[in-house]
């Protein structure tokens, strides 16, 4: 048996791993890619928020200006004149008192039934998932229609009534796979094995283990259905006939058309029509920024549970199943 050592193979500079903590040196090249890729972010963020921006300085500026083109970047002839005609209407308030309470209501039913439905698909033992998922999954694809869906909520009794803002939305199947996802791949099984030690049922370690550690995909899945609740338009114009019942976007809409008629059907005068259809766009850049103000509140102390819920699943996911096939 020898008892000789193999010589310790030489590795080139450019053949060493690359190491966080030692700064690099860049080559001429790098900086090349380095601006390129910057000045890309630059160009897709100005493009997505210009015309945001816009909305919002031409909502409050004066209303000729903005016609002219003489409002680029920042507000000229700071005028809220479109700001009082709109929310003097007493539309306005009920409006949004209905979708918020469309939006609240129907969020918590939302998730009363998303949670326990994505954490009962997650689960291996439970033999019937596969069926069920594939049905729920089958509903994406295919539905009844829009005069069947009507026939069936006059038969139940939820026309005219916030129920048909709610109920045929119970499920969102997205989002129930979004969170089975979550729970698979984020909830470790030894702490099912843990709780069923200790004595805990599959509700109590739903309650008390799993809804604890699942704060961000709690958030995520809230955030998507609240904003649908709110943007929802479709459901207000085809369903309610009450107008004390419209959603806020629906009344937006109709002030928007009141507005336009008004212009419309003005006097011969056209300097008349001009100021009446400038007072229209300012009104409109107006209802953009209404009924988007509040999610754009309440969005920012979301994020971080957004981002972080999103991504722990698509991360963590082929880990995970990469270590349970050794198992």
């Amino acid at each position: 048996m020898s008892n000789s050592v193999a010589p310790a193979i030489k590795t080139a500079n450019n053949e060493i791993p690359w190491n966080p903590k030692v700064r690099q040196k860049k080559q001429p090249s790098d900086y090349v890619v380095d601006f390129l890729i910057g000045l890309l972010v630059v160009a897709v963020v100005v493009v997505v928020l210009y015309p945001l921006w816009f909305i919002v300085i031409a909502s409050f500026s004066n209303a000729s200006l903005v016609s002219q083109g003489g409002v680029t970047l920042f507000p000229k002839g700071i005028d809220f004149a479109g700001y009082a005609k709109i929310l003097d209407d007493a539309r306005i308030w009920t409006g949004y008192k209905n979708t918020i309470i469309y939006s609240v209501v129907g969020t918590i039913v939302n998730m009363l039934v998303t949670l326990p439905v994505a954490f009962a698909l997650s689960r291996r033992e439970f033999k019937a998932r596969r069926v069920i998922l594939f049905l729920f999954t089958f509903t994406m694809f295919f539905a009844g229609g829009l005069i069947p869906s009507y026939l069936l909520f006059k038969d139940l009794g939820i026309l005219n009534s916030m129920w048909v803002f709610i109920l045929p939305g119970a499920v969102n199947v997205y989002n129930v796979i979004i969170a089975r996802s979550f729970f698979e791949t984020s909830i470790p099984e030894e702490l099912h094995d843990a709780a069923q030690v200790d004595g805990l049922g599959y509700f109590r370690y739903f309650m008390k283990i799993v809804l604890p550690l699942s704060s961000a995909i709690i958030a995520v899945i809230a955030l998507y259905y609240f904003v649908g609740h709110w943007n929802d338009f479709f459901t207000g114009l085809i369903y309610i006939r009450n107008q004390e019942k419209q959603p806020l976007q629906n009344v937006l809409q109709n002030i928007l058309l009141a507005n336009q008629m008004t212009t419309s059907g003005g006097g011969s005068d056209g300097r008349s029509m001009l100021e009446r259809q400038q007072a229209a766009d300012q009104i409109k850049y107006g209802i953009i920024i209404v009924s988007t103000l509040p999610l754009l509140v309440v969005y920012p102390f979301l994020q971080k549970y957004f981002n972080k819920g999103v991504m722990i699943g698509a991360v963590k996911g082929p880990d995970r199943q990469f270590a349970g096939s050794f198992r």
